[in-house]
């Protein structure tokens, strides 16, 4: 009887690694972000993810793209592979699991056009791939509960972004708004607005947009709020300050309300089945001020 083993990231038992698994590139660009999957094996793919988790599209605040980033861990994962079970040991009647690129192909040009034909980027290159295709898959593939967020100011040309949503609290959002986009995109597009370059002032003003939108999901006022049907008023989150164990569903809202992902993907806050403790129905899609969120916290305290 064989080990449990799965190639599938989308499954607990999957080891982490890009090289053998039936998604490579989904799995590169979380372990670029610094994911580990629970059943992670011990590789040195740690050295190459971004220290913070916000990988940016284009060169921002001194570091390099992110398709070049991406092509340096394939390239050091295809030329350094894991040693790797039998698939056949695995078949279940006609399914084996399988993979783009065999494990000891190594890195080269066709390693990487035979991975980006396998998610329908044929011809295409890794920059396009995360431009344009990586998170509608990273959606379908995680069953609509993404870890992965690209942020965008919807411009092709604009600031982008990809952020470990794990490691997203207040501090790295500030990080996100004032420092890549504010005190680099920004003030980049400003210098090229004053050099006459095509293009600078509709990605300047694209930016602000998603700037002023991205800080009003930091303040948190309705309706960039989060809310959690099974809190009570005094303890939900005032401004963003997300606990991941109440579940990407919630925690998505002010960002899907701000339009500043990529794609829409399916997720909804509509009633939920059943009904609460006190016979209520179970709504998700409530709304409150901070206003009304820091007075229950200071009857909550007055009372207690």
């Amino acid at each position: 009887m064989p080990e449990p083993y799965s190639n599938d990231p989308s499954q607990w038992l999957f080891a982490g690694h890009p090289v053998g698994s039936a998604d490579p590139l989904q799995v590169a660009v979380a372990r670029l972000l610094g994911y580990r999957w629970p059943q992670n094996a011990d590789d040195d793919l740690a050295a190459f993810a971004d220290r913070d988790g916000i990988l940016c599209l284009p060169s921002v605040a001194g570091e390099p793209p992110a398709h070049e980033r991406l092509r340096v861990l394939l390239a050091h994962s295809y030329s350094n592979p894991p040693e790797l079970p039998d698939f056949e040991k695995y078949r279940v009647g006609d399914y084996v699991p399988t993979t783009p690129v065999p494990p000891g192909a190594g890195w080269s040009l066709a390693t990487q056009q035979k991975l980006l034909a396998a998610v329908g980027y044929s011809g295409k290159s890794l920059e396009e791939w995360l431009r344009d295709g990586f998170f509608e898959q990273h959606c379908r593939l995680f069953q609509n509960r993404p870890f992965i967020w690209h942020i965008w100011d919807g411009r092709r040309d604009g600031f982008s972004a990809l952020v470990n949503y794990h490691k997203l609290d207040g501090a790295l959002l500030d990080r996100l708004i004032y420092t890549y986009l504010g005190n680099d995109w920004i003030d980049a597009q400003r210098a090229a607005v004053e050099r006459g370059e095509p293009g600078a002032e509709g990605r300047l003003v694209a930016a602000l947009e998603l700037q002023k939108k991205l800080q009003a999901i930091r303040k948190g006022e309705p309706p960039y709020d989060i809310y959690v049907r099974w809190k009570p008023l005094h303890e939900q989150p005032i401004g963003w300050d997300p606990d991941l164990n109440d579940g990407v569903r919630l925690n998505v809202r002010p960002f899907v309300e701000a339009g500043v992902l990529r794609k829409k993907f399916t997720v909804n806050w509509k009633k939920d089945r059943g009904s609460n403790p006190d016979g209520s129905e179970r709504h998700n899609d409530l709304h409150f001020t901070l206003a009304e969120k820091e007075a229950a916290r200071a009857a909550h305290r007055s009372a207690s």
